[in-house]
């Protein structure tokens, strides 16, 4: 089999699994309790998939708050419940604070005036209170409060042939090498934040499964689907949907051709299933940039895109990034 990593090499053997981190989520494995993270950096700094189902709509969820531009400042829509993330505003202060959540780096974004984290909350977080801790020059870190409130995604009960659901034992442990590699691509925290958060779609075309639809084959529950899948024919342009630079590029068992960007303080894109890729490692992209073709590589039946987005080593809901998106 071939793999392209942006490097090769054995991974730390220190580096544990993520929740919620490849496509397995939504299909080919049993939901398993992942270890949580991987150890914070020192600076500041996932079945045989079924053809896409139609967009789901989620249920007894708490309303979003839909994105919003303050002056030259574009932010995402807040929605602080599993899969969705908290916009905390840290009021004004010469230098940007430096705040963690459960331990991570988050993202801090503004200017002198205001300064507002934000915050990717991972899908298995259990609503109720919690803090971020931030801190301010060399001062003590203060706890602000984050309230996690409920969100009922959607359910899919599906039967179907064993062999469609179960994996082999060389293709199970081909996924548990290319897990390791992508906790390592996840794990990325750049210094530089992003000037905005507002993204573009990778590519046009309906929008075939949701994000957070859990899919439950002949009773065994997977995890929830990590991203949106758009339809799309094969050999459609795929864009970065944000500004940033390549870290990965590879071939994986689910995901396929994949490209991961890089868009600032632990902000990440995954685009998967691609039918080729024109992106290097190192690459840097502008928005709009092409940096593949949509296809049907990887655990898939059928052309479409997949598209992640990853917040402080959460995934997160896309959509509540997509300024015309409707906020649900």
């Amino acid at each position: 089999m071939s793999h392209r990593f942006g490097q090769r090499g054995k991974s730390p053997a220190s580096v544990r699994w993520l929740p919620h981190l490849l496509l397995v989520m939504a299909a080919g494995l049993p939901a398993s309790p992942w270890a949580q993270a991987v150890p914070a950096p020192a600076t500041p700094a996932a079945p045989q998939a079924s053809q896409p189902s139609p967009q789901s709509t989620t249920l007894n969820s708490t309303p979003a708050i839909a994105p919003t531009v303050a002056g030259a400042l574009a932010l995402p829509a807040s929605r602080p419940t599993p899969g969705g993330l908290a916009l905390l505003a840290l009021g004004a202060s010469a230098d940007r604070p430096v705040a963690h959540y459960a331990g991570l780096p988050v993202l801090v974004i503004g200017k002198t005036s205001g300064w507002t984290a934000v915050v990717g909350i991972t899908l298995d977080a259990k609503p109720g209170d919690t803090v971020l801790q931030v801190r301010r020059g060399s001062t003590a870190a203060v706890p602000v409060p984050l309230r996690i409130g409920p969100h009922r995604y959607p359910e899919q009960r599906l039967t179907v042939a064993p062999g469609h659901v179960d994996l082999s034992a060389d293709n199970l442990a081909r996924h548990q090498l290319e897990r390791e590699r992508q906790a390592l691509v996840i794990n990325s925290f750049s210094a530089l934040a992003p000037t905005t958060l507002l993204m573009q779609a990778p590519v046009a075309g309906p929008r075939s499964s949701s994000f957070g639809l859990r899919r439950i084959f002949n009773g065994q529950p997977r995890q929830p689907h990590s991203g949106m899948d758009i339809a799309a024919a094969k050999g459609v342009p795929v864009s970065a949907p944000l500004a940033g630079r390549v870290v990965d590029v590879g071939d994986y068992f689910f995901n396929g051709n994949t490209v991961w960007i890089d868009h600032g303080a632990g902000l990440l894109s995954m685009m998967c299933h691609l039918s080729a890729t024109q992106v290097q490692v190192g690459d840097w992209l502008a928005a709009g940039d092409v940096l593949g073709t949509v296809g049907a590589t990887g655990r898939v039946t059928g052309p479409h895109l997949h598209w992640s987005v990853s917040l402080n080593r959460a995934m997160v809901d896309p959509a509540l990034f997509l300024a015309a998106e409707p906020v649900r």
